[in-house]
C-alpha cells in the first residue's frame, strides 16, 4: 500500500478512535460505572489520538518548510536566470569583439603596434563586463543561494564593490533551505549597511568543508574597537543610527547557528594598512 494510502486510513482511525473516547467518557457520565476494561481502552484510544495529533504536526512543520524552501527557490532563481540572460545576449557582441581583435593585423604597420592595441582593447571590454566575475556562483550546486547572494551584489549601492571567490562548487550543508538565507542575508545586509564610499570593499568566499557550508565575508571598516566587536551577537546592540528594530539580526543569526551545532565568528583583519571586519559561518 502506497505511503498516502496508509496515512489516510490512520489518520481515519485516529478520528473514529476519538469519536469512540468521547462515547466512552459520555457513557460514564451517564451510568456512573467504573469498568476498568472500558477504561483501559479509553487509555489506548487517548494514546493513539496523541500519538496521531503528533505525527499530524510533524508532517505539517515539514510540509511548511518544503513550501518555504520552494518559494525562495521561485524567488531567487530568477535573478540567476536574468544572468544567464544576459549572458547569452552578450554572445553576439563576443563574437563581433573576436572578428574585430583577428582583423586588427589589417590595419596596423607593425606586430608592437598589433600586440599594443589588442591588449588595449581586451583590457577594455573586461572592465566594461563587470558582472563576469560572478559568473563562479552559477555553477554552484545550491542555487537558491547562488541566486540570493547575486541579487543582493546587483542590489547593493553604486560605490559597494564586491568580490566572489568560490573555493568549492559543491555546496553542502545540513541546515534547512529558508534558515541559511536567513544567516547568510544577515551578514550581507550587515556588511552593505556598514559600507561608506570611504570603506566600500566586500569580500565574500563560498567553500564547504565535513558536509557544511563554510561562508565568510569581509567588508572594509574604519577603526573598531575590540569592546565594540565581543558585543556585535549582543541582543538589541547595534552601531548604526535609526530608528525601529535595531540590533536582532546578529543575535537572532547566532541563534539559529547554534541550533545547528555551527559555527559564527567574528574577528578583525588588517590588510594592506585596511581594516576588515570578517564574519565567518560555518553549518
Amino acid at each position: 500500500m502506497v505511503s498516502w494510502a496508509r496515512k489516510f486510513l490512520y489518520r481515519i482511525f485516529c478520528v473514529i478512535a476519538m469519536l469512540v473516547s468521547v462515547y466512552l467518557i459520555v457513557d460514564f457520565q451517564i451510568s456512573g460505572t467504573f469498568d476498568y476494561r472500558i477504561f483501559t481502552m479509553f487509555l489506548l484510544l487517548m494514546v493513539v489520538e496523541i500519538w496521531g495529533i503528533i505525527d499530524w504536526r510533524k508532517n505539517y512543520i515539514l510540509m511548511q518548510q518544503k513550501e518555504n524552501e520552494l518559494k525562495l527557490y521561485q524567488h531567487y532563481i530568477q535573478p540567476l536566470e536574468e544572468l544567464v540572460k544576459d549572458i547569452r545576449a552578450r554572445q553576439h557582441e563576443f563574437d563581433n569583439h573576436i572578428n574585430a581583435i583577428l582583423n586588427m593585423h589589417l590595419t596596423v604597420g607593425s606586430y608592437e603596434e598589433l600586440v599594443m592595441q589588442q591588449s588595449a582593447y581586451i583590457t577594455g571590454i573586461v572592465k566594461e563586463d563587470d558582472s563576469r566575475k560572478y559568473f563562479p556562483l552559477l555553477r554552484i550546486s545550491d542555487k537558491v543561494l547562488a541566486g540570493f547572494l547575486y541579487s543582493k551584489i546587483v542590489r547593493a549601492p553604486a560605490y559597494v564593490t564586491t568580490e566572489v571567490n568560490v573555493k568549492s562548487l559543491e555546496i553542502i550543508s545540513g541546515i534547512s533551505e529558508h534558515h541559511l538565507i536567513e544567516i547568510v542575508g544577515t551578514l550581507v545586509d550587515n556588511a552593505y549597511e556598514a559600507c561608506t564610499e570611504e570603506n566600500n570593499q566586500v569580500f565574500m568566499e563560498l567553500d564547504s568543508e565535513d558536509d557544511r557550508l563554510v561562508f565568510i565575508i569581509r567588508n572594509q571598516v574604519g577603526a573598531v574597537r575590540m569592546e565594540e566587536l565581543a558585543r556585535f551577537f549582543e541582543k538589541g546592540y547595534s552601531t548604526k543610527k535609526g530608528e525601529g528594530r535595531r540590533g536582532f539580526g546578529l543575535y537572532n543569526a547566532k541563534l539559529l547557528v547554534s541550533r545547528y551545532r555551527g559555527e559564527l565568528i567574528v574577528s578583525i583583519e588588517k590588510e594592506e594598512e585596511q581594516n576588515y571586519i570578517c564574519m565567518k559561518v560555518i553549518v
